[in-house]
C-alpha cells in the first residue's frame, strides 16, 4: 500500500456532528429529549409571563411617563434624571436600603450556614426539631405582633416596663417611632426572620455530601472540622452556597414589609424608608407607573451587581 494511500485510510472519518449544520444538530437535540422540553415547557412559560416580561415591560416604562389611565407619554431620560437629581427621598431610601443590605445580607447568609451546620451533626430526630425551631419565625404571621408586644410605646410594653423598673429610663421611649431606634430594630427583626429558603437549602446541601471525602481528607491532611468546612463542605456544595446567596441577596434588598409591619408606612422622617417603599409609594399610591419602573430597574440593576459580586467571591471558595 502506498504513504497516500495509507494516509486516507489512517484520516479520522467526520463525525456526524460536524457533517450537520448547527441548526440540524440543534433539532435533533430537541427531537431526542422532547420529553425532558416538555417537561419544563410550563415552568419556562411561567417564568417567561410573570419573570422575563415584567422586567423587559418595566424597562420600557422607565422612559416613559404613565399613569395606568392614558397611553405612556415617551420621557426618555427625563424619569431617571428626576430620580438621581431631584429625589432627596429615593436617595434616603437608598442610603436605608444600602445599609440594611450591608447588614442582614452577609450576617443572615453566614448565619444560616453555621446554624445549619451545627445542626447536621445532631442525630435525625433532634434535627428535624431544631430545624422547625429555627425556620418558624420565617413563616410565622405572629412574629411581628411579638416584637410590637416587646417594643410597645407605652409603660406596658415589655421592654420599657423593665428599663423604668431598673431605673434606665425615666418615661417611656417610643421605639418605632423614634428615627433612633426604629432602623437597628428592623434589623434585628430581620435577621430573627431571615432562617428560610437559604437555610433549608444549607441543611439539604450538607446532607448530600459523601462522608468518605472526609475520609480522604484527613489521608490528605485535614487536621480539624475547620479546614473540614473550608477545603471539603463549602467546595462540595457550591450550588447550594450561590442559591443562599442569591436568597440572601434578595430578601436584603428588597425588604419592606418588615418596616411597613414594625413602624408603618412611611416611617417617622423616613428613617427606614427603603427603595421597596418607594417603589410601592409611586406605583401603588400615586400611580405613577413610568417613574416606580424607573425605580425598579434601578433596584434590579443593584441586585444583579450584588449577585455577580457574590458569584465572583463563592468562586474562590475552597481555592
Amino acid at each position: 500500500m502506498s504513504q497516500n494511500a495509507a494516509a486516507v485510510a489512517n484520516k479520522p472519518k467526520p463525525t456526524a456532528r460536524k457533517d450537520m449544520t448547527k441548526a440540524q444538530w440543534t433539532l435533533k437535540e430537541i427531537a431526542r429529549n422532547k420529553t425532558a422540553y416538555l417537561m419544563i415547557a410550563p415552568f419556562m412559560l411561567i417564568f417567561l409571563i410573570f419573570t422575563v416580561f415584567p422586567v423587559l415591560l418595566s424597562i420600557i416604562l422607565s422612559f416613559t411617563q404613565f399613569n395606568l389611565l392614558e397611553f405612556p407619554e415617551p420621557v426618555f431620560m427625563d424619569n431617571y434624571i428626576r430620580l438621581f437629581l431631584d429625589d432627596d427621598i429615593f436617595m434616603t431610601a437608598c442610603q436605608n436600603t444600602l445599609v440594611f443590605a450591608a447588614i442582614t445580607g452577609p450576617v443572615s447568609y453566614f448565619m444560616s450556614l453555621l446554624i445549619a451546620w451545627f445542626i447536621n451533626e445532631l442525630t435525625p430526630k433532634i434535627r428535624a426539631l431544631v430545624t422547625l425551631v429555627f425556620y418558624a419565625p420565617s413563616i410565622s404571621g405572629s412574629v411581628y405582633l411579638i416584637w410590637t408586644i416587646i417594643f410597645s410605646d407605652d409603660s406596658y410594653g415589655y421592654a420599657n416596663a423593665w428599663l423604668m423598673e431598673l431605673g434606665f429610663i425615666n418615661e417611656p421611649i417610643l421605639w418605632f417611632h423614634d428615627e433612633k431606634y426604629v432602623m437597628g430594630l428592623c434589623i434585628v427583626v430581620a435577621l430573627w426572620t431571615s432562617l428560610g429558603t437559604s437555610f433549608l437549602s444549607f441543611i439539604a446541601g450538607l446532607q448530600t455530601i459523601d462522608k468518605s471525602l472526609y475520609e480522604a481528607g484527613a489521608v490528605d491532611g485535614v487536621k480539624n472540622r475547620w479546614q473540614e468546612l473550608w477545603y471539603i463542605t463549602l467546595p462540595t456544595m457550591k450550588p447550594q452556597l450561590m442559591f443562599g446567596a442569591v436568597m440572601s441577596i434578595t430578601q436584603s434588598f428588597g425588604f419592606g414589609a418588615v418596616v411597613t409591619a414594625l413602624a408603618g408606612f412611611p416611617s417617622v422622617n423616613y428613617a427606614a424608608h427603603t427603595i421597596m417603599h418607594h417603589l410601592e409609594d409611586y406605583g401603588g399610591q400615586r400611580f405613577e407607573v413610568g417613574y416606580s419602573s424607573t425605580i425598579a430597574v434601578v433596584l434590579f440593576v443593584i441586585m444583579v451587581g450584588a449577585n455577580l459580586v457574590i458569584k465572583k467571591l463563592l468562586s474562590k471558595v475552597g481555592q
